[in-house]
């Protein structure tokens, strides 16, 4: 008898775990993804400022230990009567081999094919900014950076113009902007005052957002001290600011007209792939466009009816629970896809779960540079701040990587960067 087929759709953190765990001794498992590797996103910030190599923060899909067919393409959308996946190949420099669609057939699929960076339709910002979604992005930022300081060093480049090139604007005030801002901040305040004692003084760190403070997830408490210490370190944080446009040198700021930057970064949010919105399921009406599911992850079929396709799951970002809604993060989408490999791990054992998904709730941790953090207080908990914060922050690093070697290679490379300092010109 073949093996049931199973189509995961996605190779971001929902997907590629049940790639890597799901019984390939009772299932034939496929993954499509136009991406061969998936980042580990927690660690980009790092990364982009040299805390280690950029190879440490991903994991290719393709493994000698992983028994599992991989396909280097996007699903354009998805035939639910007769089980099928329509694809196309990936590959973005090559058009016609990307116009050469095919068909997948599948037993059970599973849909996490993720977001994509949210502009909000500003103008100029997907052909100007940098974002923070892959370990491709990472390269980008500290490429640009380096390139940004090597021209400021130039002897011919007035100082007006060292401070425009260096100049940082981070739009968006989350996590994911508040620590590349403190891992940036970092870097300037040591190894770069080093590297181009001329210039390090020049550079600039801002954060835009929209919203009337930033690190909004947190409580009043937490959130206020990570701005005050910000501050502190000179960092720009400009709060209710509503981004027009965006040309190859400037942010247009209404109220506050043209700011020069020399490098700007995207991380104010998501906005659902072309694959969600075309689905003909039941989705979210309001924020994010996500595909709704019951507790068991199982997609509902439509906006009007509670019936689902018991074949056909979903999670990761571009999914959520009907009526639990939650949070677009790493940890919710490992819990789901756990949950996902138990069911389909013990389905042929007779011992298929009927229970449905519970969150464990675990604490919202945030780096906000020179060695301090916040953690989110837990039920009747208070948070808590300082260097115990930034160990539990890095701490948590290591353990978002998969593999041991990874892990191990971490470690050693924070140890001799005490040691030595980083290499990062080097990288």
């Amino acid at each position: 008898m073949s093996q049931p087929q199973i189509v995961i759709v996605g190779s971001g953190w929902a997907g590629f775990y049940l790639a890597e765990y799901l019984s390939t001794t009772t299932y034939s498992i496929t993954i499509v993804s136009p991406r061969r590797t998936s980042a580990y996103t927690p660690l980009l910030a790092s990364a982009a400022c040299g805390l280690f190599s950029f190879y440490l923060a991903e994991e290719p899909v393709r493994s000698k230990h992983r028994k599992c067919r991989f396909i280097k393409a996007n699903v354009l959308g998805v035939d639910f009567d007769s089980r099928s996946v329509h694809c196309a190949p990936a590959f973005e420099d090559d058009e016609d081999v990307s116009n050469e669609t095919f068909d997948l057939q599948y037993d059970f699929l599973v849909l996490a094919p993720g977001c994509m960076p949210n502009t909000f339709n500003t103008p100029g910002v997907a052909e100007n900014a940098l974002f923070m979604k892959n370990v491709s992005d990472a390269m980008a930022v500290r490429k640009l950076l380096f390139d940004l300081l090597e021209k400021a060093s130039l002897p011919n480049c007035p100082v007006q113009r060292k401070r425009e090139l260096l100049h940082v604007a981070i739009v968006g005030g989350g996590p994911t902007g508040v620590e590349i801002t403190a891992e940036l901040d970092d870097l300037a305040h040591k190894e770069l005052r080093d590297l181009y004692p001329e210039v390090a003084e020049y550079l600039q760190i801002s954060i835009y957002d929209v919203a009337p403070y930033i690190l909004g997830a947190y409580d009043q408490k937490l959130h206020e001290y990570a701005n005050e210490a910000l501050l502190k370190r000179k960092i720009g944080i400009e709060t209710n600011s509503r981004i027009e446009k965006v040309d190859k040198h400037a942010l247009y700021i209404k109220d506050k007209g043209r700011v020069p930057y020399g490098m700007l970064l995207w991380v104010t949010g998501n906005k659902a792939v072309p694959l969600v919105m075309d689905l003909s399921v039941k989705k979210t009406e309001k924020g994010l466009v996500r595909i709704l599911t019951d507790s068991r992850m199982r997609v509902l079929k439509s906006k009007d009816s509670d019936e689902v396709y018991d074949n056909v799951f979903a999670l990761g970002d571009a999914a959520d629970i009907e009526g639990s809604s939650l949070p677009t993060t790493a940890e919710v989408a490992v819990q789901k896809a756990k949950y996902l490999v138990n069911f389909f791990n013990s389905r042929h054992a007779q011992q298929s779960s009927s229970m449905p998904f519970v969150y464990r709730e675990t604490q919202l941790v945030s780096y906000i540079g020179s060695r301090d953090g916040i953690i989110a207080g837990k039920g009747e908990k208070d948070g808590w701040t300082g260097r115990s914060a930034w160990l539990a922050w890095r701490s948590g690093s290591v353990m978002w990587t998969r593999s041991w070697r990874n892990r191990a290679m971490i470690i050693l490379t924070w140890i001799v960067n005490v040691l030595f300092g980083k290499e990062i010109a080097k990288m």
